[in-house]
């Protein structure tokens, strides 16, 4: 008796998975709720589950897509299939054996003779036929492979090995101009390798390409310095973290100025719904986060309403939930504004693309120390340039201006954020 194992229904947009790797083989032995497989949507990797114990036999294949609802597996009940002994070979006859070894010498000595060394003059070689206006052609070689070799060329021509096409009292015709021979490629592997997208990776080409197409966007730049955040981060790191348990990171103080600066301009984390301009009262903050099979976008949900330590305790879990692939589809949908940090990969600038169906995205960038102006005088000073990219159909100019200069200014004076000024 046999039990079918299905895909089961993942969210209610999801209509099909892609069978990202079997945990268990075919034949093996498996338990009642042992996780047998990974299932991967568009949006999130999940874990398929043995509803028997028995023996499993595979039906679909890795890379697979499969629609909901389809035939992943089949338990059969018992305990798992014996391993099939291996087959033994026979030991070939006298006469086989000799047609092999007929068969080896032939083959080897036919790639010997078809290789694109065959009739083909080293670069010297190919100095001194042009020199003497002779046709490598016309030579056989004596190299590796059959290749003309420069001894090969000194001896054409000469007395016993007339040149083709001419007679002893054909007088010698002039030098032809040296060519200068094209330098070797040198030798080493050049393979290639195919590897079939995964539904997430395809997701997010789609949309990426779907947001370029569909949206007015465009992106404005400003900078910050980082040097007060930086002193504070220093003063008092130790202390945040023995009493929160967590560290002070960047992200908790842009997520903050983020979320005081859509207060005054309510525009920026608003969303076009047909007709319609969506404005939301509060501001669930997405996070740009590279997990192992691509990029996802976690949310920080009412973010306005967080502490310093509350929204670095949330980025925590968050990030090593991706890092894992354990995300849910909630911890992903949604979101009003996100903030995205090339800066831990070295980008200096970058105009980052809109997390649809939001209207504004925000850019951090690596912190360089460069000289500034600060009060008339040239000091060096720890700069990170940020990028607002927006859709400019609800969001206008001065409003995306406005809301990054009033980031700028929150985190230059971090207690702001602290005081609500």
């Amino acid at each position: 008796m046999s039990l079918e194992i299905k895909v089961p229904p993942v969210g209610e947009s999801i209509t099909e998975v892609t069978l990202a790797s079997w945990i268990k083989k075919d034949g093996d032995a498996v338990q009642m709720d042992e996780v047998i497989a990974e299932l991967e949507s568009d949006k999130a990797t999940f874990e398929l589950t043995a509803t028997e114990a028995g023996t499993l036999k595979t039906v679909a294949k890795e890379g697979d897509v499969l629609p909901i609802g389809a035939v992943v597996c089949t338990i059969e009940a018992g305990g798992a299939a014996s391993a099939a002994a291996p087959a033994t070979t026979a030991e070939p006859t006298k006469e086989e054996a000799k047609e092999q070894e007929v068969l080896a010498v032939t083959t080897d000595s036919a790639s010997k003779q078809a290789t694109y060394a065959s009739g083909t003059p080293s670069p010297a070689a190919a100095k001194i036929l042009a020199e003497k206006g002779i046709d490598p052609a016309t030579l056989n070689g004596n190299g590796v492979d059959g290749r003309i070799t420069k001894a090969d060329a000194l001896n054409a021509g000469k007395s016993g090995s007339p040149e083709v096409g001419k007679s002893e009292s054909t007088p010698a015709p002039k030098p032809a101009p040296a060519q200068v021979a094209a330098p070797a490629v040198p030798a080493g592997p050049r393979g290639e390798k195919r590897e079939k997208m995964s539904s997430l990776r395809k997701t997010v080409a789609k949309r990426l390409v779907a947001v370029k197409n569909e949206t007015a966007m465009l992106t404005t730049f400003n900078e910050v310095d980082m040097a007060p955040i930086m002193e504070l981060r220093s003063k008092y790191k130790d202390k945040f973290k023995e009493k929160h348990g967590v560290g002070l990171g960047f992200m908790s103080f842009f997520t903050k100025a983020v979320t005081e600066a859509l207060k005054e301009w309510p525009a920026v984390g608003a969303r076009i719904d047909g007709d319609e301009v969506v404005y939301s009262n509060f501001a669930d903050i997405s996070i740009a986060v590279s997990a192992p099979k691509g990029l996802v976008v976690p949310v920080i949900r009412n973010a306005d309403t967080l502490s310093l330590a509350e929204i670095e305790k949330a980025i925590v879990v968050l990030a090593g939930k991706a890092r894992e692939s354990k995300l849910s589809l909630e911890e992903m949908t949604g979101g009003t504004f996100t903030i995205t940090n090339g800066g831990v990969f070295g980008s200096m600038m970058s105009t980052p693309i809109i997390n649809s169906p939001q209207s504004a995205i925000l850019g951090m960038h690596n912190i360089i120390e460069r000289p500034v102006a600060v009060n008339g005088q040239v000091v060096i000073r720890p700069m990170m340039y940020l990028a607002l990219s927006y859709d400019h159909r609800i969001i206008d100019g001065r409003e995306s201006v406005s809301f990054l200069v009033r980031v700028k200014q929150l985190l230059e004076d971090p207690a702001r954020l602290l005081l609500g000024v």
